[in-house]
């Protein structure tokens, strides 16, 4: 065989790699596997990210469980105008939103070309009262937003435990009411006589004679 044949026929072999290759790497993206990164991620429309979701329960819980439970997110904006989000659920249970500081939120704004963290310290938050979830597995998420979009994430379920620690529930106290007496009210002391009332057998004073009592006829 000739030395043109020769690389003719090295080059073709070369080619025919490359092209097997390409094919591979085309068939095994994340997108044409289904991989899921370790936490679930979902985009609404053009502008809307929400990255890092994750459903957070208390710290000594695992396998099935039904209690309270803290989505976290962080939901970036792209867009020229606020986001606002209305409602979030997990599994269908709806979550009730606060500020940093604990009051009560009736939406959280996502605020143009910015970003809003939700759960932790400092930050908003999402809290469901009641949600039925496997620890250490994937629970439905669903994210409402005001113009009516909304997107369903498999959020995984992880225990305030680790890297998610202080992002779980904080439970509320209980108060435990205190006795309070009847103002003024006081308890009457043993043997207290009553003001003005007579004494029986009371003494008479030294000197004196006792009234004579009336013989009855």
């Amino acid at each position: 065989m000739s030395r043109s044949l020769r690389r003719g026929s090295i080059a073709a072999i070369a080619a025919i790699a490359i092209a097997s290759l390409s094919s591979c790497a085309a068939g095994n993206t994340p997108d044409t596997l289904q991989i899921k990164p370790d936490n679930a991620a979902a985009t609404l429309g053009t502008n809307l990210r929400l990255n890092n979701i994750v459903v957070v329960t208390g710290e000594n819980t695992a396998g099935d469980y039904t209690g309270a439970a803290s989505v976290v997110v962080n939901i970036a904006n792209t867009a020229n105008n606020p986001a606002e989000l209305q409602s979030v659920t997990v599994g269908g249970a709806s979550a009730t939103f606060a500020d940093a500081a604990g009051a009560p939120l009736s939406s959280i704004v996502v605020p143009a070309g910015g970003a809003v963290a939700i759960g932790g310290q400092g930050n908003p938050s999402a809290t469901v009262a009641s949600a039925t979830v496997h620890v250490g597995g994937f629970a439905p998420t669903v994210f409402t937003f005001k113009d009516g979009q909304k997107v369903e994430a498999q959020a995984g379920v992880n225990p305030d435990l680790g890297l998610y620690n202080g992002y779980g529930p904080t439970p509320s106290p209980t108060a435990t009411p205190a006795k309070t007496a009847t103002p003024g009210a006081t308890a009457p002391a043993t043997g207290a006589t009553t003001p003005g009332a007579p004494t029986t057998g009371a003494a008479v004073p030294a000197g004196t004679t006792a009234p004579a009592v009336p013989a009855a006829h």
